[in-house]
């Protein structure tokens, strides 16, 4: 497998993003090895909170709510994707397939970092991706929320937004992040910022997995990973920790994605579930303050 890996001063002077990187060696699944990265915030003997992101961003979508994590005294663990942020990149689209992303980020999760009591935060194919590890290992989580996400098994019918979106990541001539990113939220983003999501990628040769992952949902029970979902959808179906839903009010991709999990998944009855006022797809960006309130909250047991 052959990689790039983003040159550091990539990430110098970022705004609102100075946290230190932290990296881990793992297995590529193709006889190799790659370097992951993530950030690692907060007292090193707190519970942690894992906070995953998806599809086309990086950790730096996390930037403004890991402050407000670690003050309500919380361990705050937040990878790059491998193929995104300061995380290797495999050059090849076939490359990426979703076993290996669970796989890696197992590798990272479970016996890298060795993450127990977690509350997970995921969004986008942070869900598809930290559901999987949910299931793989229910004991390891305390609880977990879900936003504007979900657990596709190819058994449901797929969103027109989705779609739409799925042909564009894999016709588009130019797969400009940054800008995908202002267009999937609800407030503007700067041009410095919408440069801080394109830092990871210097030019297209680095984006073989953004382009890729959006093909890779699975839309059918042809899927190579359906049946796997089926699986972890069991496992989900009897998880009784604490389970909240925070989807946000405007995002046509994830709508109505909610409904799942609180009428399905133990853990959700009763929970304070609440819909995000004002937020897009990227509801980190559009209301990442009111999602720490959230989850400091739903830690707490308010």
């Amino acid at each position: 497998m052959q990689t790039l890996r983003t040159p550091d001063e990539r990430f110098e002077n970022l705004p609102d993003f100075d946290f230190a990187p932290h990296y881990a060696e793992i297995d590529d699944q193709d006889g190799g090895t790659l370097r992951v990265h993530y950030l690692d915030e907060g007292p090193a003997d707190a519970a942690p909170i894992l906070l995953m992101h998806g599809e086309p961003s990086w950790s730096y979508l996390y930037r403004h709510m890991i402050p407000g994590l670690v003050a309500g005294g919380h361990r705050v663990i937040v990878p790059d994707q491998v193929g995104f942020g300061r995380s290797d990149k495999p050059t090849e689209q076939s490359d990426y397939t979703y076993a290996r992303h669970v796989a890696w980020m197992s590798e990272l999760v479970f016996d890298h970092l060795d993450l127990q009591s977690m509350t997970l935060f995921c969004q986008d194919w942070g869900g598809l991706i930290g559901l999987r590890l949910v299931a793989a290992a229910p004991e390891r989580f305390a609880r977990f929320a879900v936003s504007n996400t979900g657990l596709p098994d190819g058994r449901g019918t797929p969103s027109d937004a989705f779609l739409s979106w799925q042909r564009f990541s894999q016709s588009t001539p130019d797969f400009a992040v940054g800008a995908l990113l202002d267009m999937a939220t609800t407030t503007s983003l700067t041009p410095d910022v919408q440069a801080a999501y394109d830092a990871p990628f210097p030019d297209d040769s680095y984006k073989a997995g953004a382009r890729i992952w959006p093909a890779l949902v699975p839309t059918s029970t042809d899927d190579p990973e359906s049946a796997a979902n089926m699986a972890a959808w069991e496992v989900l179906y009897s998880y009784d920790n604490p389970v909240l839903c925070c989807f946000s009010d405007q995002d046509p991709v994830t709508a109505g994605g909610d409904k799942v999990f609180r009428n399905k998944v133990p853990g959700a009855e009763g929970q304070p579930h609440t819909t995000v006022i004002g937020g897009g797809h990227f509801v980190q960006e559009d209301r990442g303050h009111e999602l720490v309130d959230i989850l400091n909250r739903f830690i707490a047991g308010e």
